[in-house]
Parts: C-alpha cells; sequence; structure tokens
C-alpha cells in the first residue's frame, strides 16, 4: 500500500488525526504527512501510506499555495482567529493602495519570528506548550521565501489574499506582520491550501469519500504513486543490470564525463529537468519506479538517494 493521497482537510481537525484516521482505515502501519496544517486551516493535505513515506521531505520542501483573510484592526495571541483578542485598533483610514504597499513588502526573501503558538521547539520543548503556560520566549528570526502575493478582495476591514511560498513561512506571522506594517494590527480569519508540491485543493478528496473509498474497497483509485511528487525532475531509464546495481546501493559510473555513457543509462525524459540539487528519477525498462539518483559531480557518478522495492 505505497503511495499518496490527496485529503482536503476539514475545519477543526487535526493533521495527526487525519495520519490517525488513514491509519485505521488502511491499516497501514507507515502514515505521514506532509506539511501541517493548523486545524483552523482546511485544504491539502498530502497523506504519505508505506514506502510513499520516503518522499515527504520533497513535499516538505515543494512550493504551497494558500488563499488567507486578514482582518485589521484585531490583534490575537495567537495571530489567528483561535486566540484571545488582545488588542483592537481603528482600521477604517487603509486604503486600497496602503495595503497593496503593505503587502508588496512581504514578497521575496523575508525574515519572520514564529508565532508563540507554534511547534518550534525551545529548548526541547514546543513554543506553544510554553504560551499555554503563559511563558513568552524570545524567537530567532527565519528566513520565508514569498513567490507570489496578491490581493484578490478588498472589503474593509477583510482582505482576501493569494499567497505562494516556500517551506517554513508561516502566514500567521504575515498577517500579524502586516497589521504592525500598516499600524492597525491585523490576524488571520481563515486559511485555506490550494496546493502542495503537485497537489491541488480540486482534486483533493473530502474525509467522507475516503471513508467511502476503504469501506467499498476502492481507495486504490484515490492513490496518486510515490513518483508524482517529483515528475519536476528529469528521467533516466536504465538497463537491467544497472537497474539491480542501484537496488544494491552501487551509483551509476559515468565514462568520459558524459552523464550515462557505458552506465547501463539508455534515455532522459524532455517532460521534466534535473533540480537544482541534481536530483532525478530512475526507472526500469518495463517502466518500474527505481528509485532517487543524485548526481555527484565529483566523481562523475549518479549515486543513489532513495530506493524504491518494488
Amino acid at each position: 500500500m505505497d503511495g499518496i493521497l490527496n485529503i482536503n482537510k476539514p475545519w477543526g481537525t487535526t493533521s495527526f488525526s487525519l495520519v490517525a484516521l488513514v491509519k485505521r482505515l488502511s491499516g497501514e502501519r507507515r502514515v505521514g504527512h506532509a506539511g501541517t496544517l493548523d486545524p483552523a486551516a482546511t485544504g491539502v493535505l498530502p497523506v504519505c501510506l508505506g514506502q510513499g513515506t520516503r518522499v515527504v521531505e520533497f513535499l516538505v520542501d515543494a512550493t504551497k499555495a494558500y488563499r488567507a483573510e486578514i482582518e485589521l484592526g484585531v490583534v490575537t495571541d495567537t495571530y489567528d482567529a483561535s486566540g484571545q483578542i488582545i488588542q483592537r485598533r481603528d482600521s477604517s483610514g487603509i486604503s486600497q493602495h496602503q495595503l497593496e504597499l503593505g503587502l508588496a513588502s512581504f514578497c521575496g526573501l523575508i525574515q519572520q519570528v514564529p508565532p508563540m503558538y507554534s511547534a518550534v521547539k525551545y529548548q526541547g520543548k514546543p513554543l506553544y506548550e510554553l504560551a499555554r503556560a503563559g511563558i513568552t520566549v524570545e524567537r530567532r528570526q527565519r528566513l520565508a521565501k514569498v513567490h507570489k502575493l496578491e490581493l484578490v478582495n478588498w472589503q474593509p476591514p477583510v482582505a482576501t489574499i493569494e499567497v505562494v511560498c516556500g517551506k517554513g513561512t508561516y502566514i500567521r506571522s504575515l498577517a500579524h506582520d502586516l497589521g504592525q506594517t500598516l499600524g492597525c494590527g491585523a490576524h488571520l480569519k481563515s486559511l485555506v491550501r490550494l496546493r502542495c508540491g503537485p497537489f491541488e485543493i480540486r482534486d483533493a478528496v473530502s474525509l467522507a469519500q475516503l471513508e467511502d473509498a476503504y469501506r467499498y474497497d476502492c481507495w486504490q483509485s484515490l492513490l496518486y504513486p510515490i513518483d508524482s511528487v517529483l515528475l519536476h525532475w528529469a528521467a533516466m531509464v536504465v538497463s537491467d543490470d544497472a537497474g539491480q546495481n542501484i537496488r544494491n546501493g552501487r551509483p551509476l559510473v559515468l565514462e568520459n564525463g558524459e552523464r550515462g555513457k557505458g552506465s547501463g543509462y539508455l534515455a532522459q525524459s524532455t517532460s521534466g529537468r534535473a533540480s537544482s540539487e541534481n536530483h532525478c528519477r530512475a526507472y526500469a525498462l518495463d517502466g518500474r519506479f527505481i528509485g532517487v539518483l543524485r548526481f555527484n559531480s565529483e566523481t562523475g557518478q549518479w549515486q543513489p538517494k532513495k530506493v524504491f522495492l518494488s
């Protein structure tokens, strides 16, 4: 039972509870999600099963897209609507132009301070445990990358934005920091994850659909193959001997500086490209996914990084 489910997480449930549900329904012990969604957030939550759990790291690193409602003039201790209101300010003077200028300052590489109500650890303890005990500690700023930030609706005092960002970006912190920039305060009113890597919300299944699929034993139709996470990389088809060497952890030896000459390399797809880390996918002659290779420029070899048993 190896693959990935694209689940539309409903409001009020935790990411951990969805993992527990999939474990119960599937009977699979190895289950994990790729990127936590807060209970008050909804949308795309990829859940990996079996050997699919071995590509979680690539999903966590993938870009994500969100639609967020930000309410100006109200500050909460959690930076979102689930928290206690700690301040109210007048936001009536904020124009759409000011709002757009404020949003523009959060595009590109930005510094963020994680919220106190987050899973980031301080001296071995999650920050949210300290926050619940009434303890506030200094948090280090972290770099986050916002690829796109667009205002899609403005109904004062609520701004609806769409964000495309890299891993580790806190939309709650973005909402809070926007309020500080505008001088009126703000919090995240609602959040929907529209995309996580290749998985889109339009294709995500509800919990009811998921439970029905397992009840009627048609869950296989919902399971994405492991390599669906990696389709943006180049692909390599190798001979049977080279495939066996990869499974045994041996690198593909390249000769004369050519990638693949004399190594069992047969073809490279044109649908993908090598990643910035020089990763690629490897397939057997019959189309089975063998694993992930990483190119070592010093040795001139494609080194197996993750091998998947078939």
